[in-house]
């Protein structure tokens, strides 16, 4: 190339020389070097800049290679779920694959929650904790380097383990030692520093990782509790109404009251055998038979019940006596105080994911000033839980639930309504009942 640049920089400059020979006159070869020596400079200057640069690789732009971050990013989810022997395995697997240590093990602060790779078979999950290093850096909360099986120290005798050198890293929950991590190598001596620092790393974004499940777990403790809570509210608010319906044919018709609370006692003893926070919606639609039969005794002709759910969604699951409390409401608050005939219309159907319950009365209506009051705790009649309880449990049990929705008009009836995930779409939310 540069041969090309010269050829054309002596070309250049003999033009140069007999234009300025032709004006000027001019005739000393001194001028004639200097025009080829400048016109070289300025072409390998030229050339050097227009020379294609080589593209970087694309490995080059990439962040350099993390396997703190992989690690981390791959034990997230299991680590959710605590520290357990089931989650430490899958935890140490992880570490083991992306750090490409030989041996891999993960304590609590007095057994062996998991060990993956080489090593003795000694080291069993649920066994107590061998190596008197681990045993100190428990006790100490500090990390600790051994460069020898001696300084393991391990109390197991007569055993040719091929574990060497180790580093042994505190697992911490809010300042507390909770275990221990250690990465281990098959030969004695100094271990590589960045596998040091790796293990250090590593530790503390387990840790930081377990004081986040933690919060979440208790965070769902709350929530639990809170639902049981409701849930206990709103058994004694049915059996306080519906004893009060008893109690007035008690006094007119002892044969209907002692025929009701028959009812009263066979729905009760379906509830008690119940666990959890759901039923089936056969078996919710059940507990709003038994508090119809109740309250048709008492309305008579005067209360119309119209069912409007196909077959195939009875074994659909929603929230135990979700329904009840809004035919209740139907019936008290819409129907009751009507001077005609009136109905209630229980209809269920599914929309994409979701499943639909309507309850609609063809009642008085709720005025326009009181219905932003009507889902609010202690509104209303009685002990007022009954609408208000299941709105709150409805936003509890299903994230991003809206709760009931109430439509109204005065002088022509209520709807009110609600939606819970189907089958397929429902089991992200049943974890707090596996707690």
């Amino acid at each position: 190339m540069y041969f090309k640049v010269a050829g054309i920089a002596g070309l250049l400059s003999g033009l140069q020389i007999l234009l300025l020979l032709r004006l000027f006159a001019l005739q000393a070869w001194q001028v004639g070097l200097t025009i080829f020596v400048i016109n070289l400079a300025t072409l390998v200057a030229i050339s050097s800049w227009l020379k294609p640069r080589p593209k970087p690789k694309e490995d080059a732009l990439l962040p350099p290679f993390d396997p703190t971050v992989m690690i981390a990013h791959e034990t997230l989810p299991v680590l959710r779920r605590g520290l357990n022997e089931e989650t430490a395995h899958k935890t140490a697997q992880i570490i083991q694959k992306i750090s490409e240590v030989p041996a891999v093990a993960i304590t609590d602060k007095e057994r062996v929650l998991a060990y993956i790779g080489v090593g003795c078979e000694k080291h069993h999950p649920g066994d107590r904790i061998l190596t008197e290093a681990t045993r100190q850096v428990i006790a100490t909360g500090l990390h600790k380097v051994v460069q020898t099986s001696q300084e393991l120290n391990c109390t197991v005798k007569n055993c040719e383990c091929p574990l060497a050198a180790a580093v042994i890293v505190p697992l911490k929950s809010r300042d507390e030692v909770i275990g221990s991590l250690k990465l281990y190598q098959t030969k004695d001596g100094q271990l590589p520093p960045h596998v040091i620092r790796l293990a250090i790393g590593i530790a503390q974004l387990l840790s930081i990782q377990m004081e986040l499940a933690e919060v979440d777990r208790q965070t769902q403790l709350v929530t639990l509790a809170k639902l049981d809570a409701l849930h206990a509210q709103i058994n004694p608010h049915f059996l306080f109404n519906t004893l009060n319906t008893i109690i007035m044919y008690s006094r007119t018709n002892p044969q209907r009251a002692r025929r009701l609370l028959i009812h009263l006692a066979d729905f009760f003893r379906r509830t008690l055998k119940r666990h959890g926070h759901y039923v089936t919606l056969q078996e919710e639609l059940e507990c709003v038979h038994t508090y119809l039969v109740l309250e048709k005794a008492r309305f008579g002709k005067k209360l119309h019940i119209i069912e409007d759910v196909d077959q195939s969604l009875l074994g659909y699951r929603v929230p135990v006596l979700s329904i009840q409390p809004l035919v209740e409401n139907a019936v008290k608050h819409g129907i009751s105080p009507k001077l005609s005939k009136g109905a209630v219309r229980i209809a269920a159907r599914l929309e994409g994911p979701e499943l639909v319950i309507t309850v609609t009365d063809d009642g008085v209506g709720i005025p326009t000033d009181k219905l932003a009051l009507v889902l609010k705790p202690g509104y209303g009649s009685g002990n007022g839980v009954g609408l208000s309880n299941v709105h709150e449990r409805l936003k509890s049990l299903y994230h991003n639930n809206t709760g009931l929705t109430v439509i109204s008009t005065e002088g022509k009836g209520t709807t009110i309504s609600f939606r819970v995930p189907s089958e397929s779409q429902e089991r992200k939310y049943q974890e707090l009942e596996a707690l």
